[in-house]
């Protein structure tokens, strides 16, 4: 089965069968519960891909030499059960072939199918970049809301396994069940106080598998740098901090998502961010595979 794709993302020119990395978008926002728009994020982000040179030179990769596959996107729904359960049926089989999954959505509720798909293969750990815990148990009456996407991850990899990191919008029950459960969490003030690369290696401590996924909802980036999303959230960590942590995990590294891109609200700033972010992440894996 192959997704529909009018674009590819930039130097994407590899086949499947050769291909390290493997990107795929979800065009859905159907639980978005303030501005919707971010169904249309891949399309953006694939759009500002043609924008950046292929040569990273600060890791010493080009893309262009790169084996990068776009599948394309998975099908439109209006129900966000059936979007979840495609996601992953086709994220399953690039699991099982040891791809490297770059995930464009879509909202925060694309992330928990594909990175389940991964984890029935392998131990993960998961950091999510966030404004938001995303840890209610349901919102208006779905379990799969985009409000409950860290809760979806972590029953399927575990609490142990999750790390949020950049929260600054928390709900009092959120909070209440972070707690009862033992979810680990740093708020963007922690990271104000403390810098991002102390958080991070405590983060990276405290998570015990090695393969390490990094789901990013922009609205975890400040709006001054990222406005097209739908909860824009102030007091933000910045790109460079984003780009860090990418960094700190380093050898870790084994997928990234970047998600709820709506690009309505700007000119084009949050989805070209979007866009560094996937080449940043497969920079990053490419040197350390290297």
């Amino acid at each position: 089965m192959q997704g529909r794709n009018n674009l590819q993302f930039a130097d994407a020119n590899s086949t499947y069968a050769d291909s390290t990395f493997v990107l795929f978008g979800v065009p859905f926002d159907n639980t978005c519960s303030f501005r919707t728009g971010a169904r249309f994020g891949p399309a953006a982000v694939r759009t500002a891909s043609y924008n950046f040179e292929t040569w990273l030179f600060a890791h010493g990769i080009d893309l262009a030499e790169e084996a990068i596959f776009d599948w394309g996107d998975v099908h439109d729904f209006a129900i966000v059960d059936q979007m979840v359960a495609e996601v992953e049926q086709v994220a399953t089989p690039f699991a099982k072939d040891g791809k490297v999954p770059m995930v464009i959505g879509g909202e925060h509720s694309i992330s928990a199918p594909w990175i389940g798909a991964y984890a029935t293969r392998n131990k993960l750990a998961c950091i999510q970049v966030d404004a938001h815990l995303d840890f209610r148990d349901s919102y208006q009456g779905l379990a799969n809301s985009h409000a409950c996407a860290a809760a979806r991850i972590v029953d399927r990899i575990g609490v142990e396994n999750h790390v949020v990191i950049g929260a600054r919008s928390i709900c009092r029950e959120e909070h209440e069940r972070a707690t009862e459960l033992g979810l680990r969490w740093y708020s963007a003030f922690d990271v104000r106080d403390r810098t991002l690369k102390a958080v991070v290696q405590e983060a990276l401590d405290y998570l015990k598998p090695e393969r390490v996924i990094v789901t990013l909802d922009i609205d975890g980036i400040d709006p001054a740098y990222a406005p097209g999303t739908g909860t824009p959230e102030p007091f933000g960590l910045t790109p460079m901090e984003v780009r860090q942590l990418l960094i700190e995990v380093g050898p870790r590294l084994v997928g990234f998502d970047v998600n709820e891109i709506a690009p309505v609200y700007d000119q084009g700033i949050t989805a070209a961010l979007a866009a560094r972010m996937v080449r940043e992440a497969m920079g990053i894996v490419a040197r350390h595979r290297a």
